[in-house]
């Protein structure tokens, strides 16, 4: 396993939408493992394979409850909505107010490409809406209500500011 870097607003890669995953290598178990310990590693609470400048439709999320590895994730059902703030690893130190669903069902495929679904809510439905977006190149620096603002240390333990 290896800490892999983490790609930035503004580098063309996380603009792009990501391919489906077709059959699971050595070279995804790797992908999946390094995706893992580089969100620990970067105190994240969700990554996606563009953030490490790999276009393919793997996104990993751990909100604390227990981690979640989601391949070809697709979104079936949401609803109610949430505000709040809302950050990236892909966009360090900056926290922005983005509206989300409360509540999220999605689809996705496990290491075995075996279908299974997951629903969320709060932190979970924010994390798995977030972090599928990364997959259709779309930031959430585009769905900020207002102006993206810096993180100081206090802000850092707030629970609803989390780097997704």
């Amino acid at each position: 396993m290896a800490i892999r870097n983490v790609r930035e607003l503004g580098d063309e890669v996380l603009r792009k939408k990501s391919r489906e995953v077709k059959e699971i290598t050595p070279r995804i178990r790797e992908l999946i493992d390094d995706m893992f310990e580089t969100m620990y590693e970067k105190d994240g609470v969700g990554l996606a394979a563009p953030q490490v400048g790999i276009l393919k439709r793997i996104v990993v999320i751990d909100t604390g409850e227990e981690p979640l590895l989601m391949i070809n994730p697709r979104i079936l059902e949401t609803r109610d909505s949430q505000t709040g703030g809302e950050g990236c690893l892909s966009v360090p130190g900056k926290v922005g107010t983005v509206t989300r669903p409360n509540y999220v069902r999605a689809e996705a495929y496990d290491e075995n490409l075996e279908r299974f679904e997951v629903e969320g809510t709060e932190l979970l439905a924010r994390a798995i809406c977030h972090e599928l977006d990364h997959l259709e190149g779309v930031m959430y620096v585009d769905k900020v209500e207002g102006e993206l603002y810096d993180v100081t240390a206090d802000q850092d333990d707030e629970e609803d500011e989390e780097d997704i």
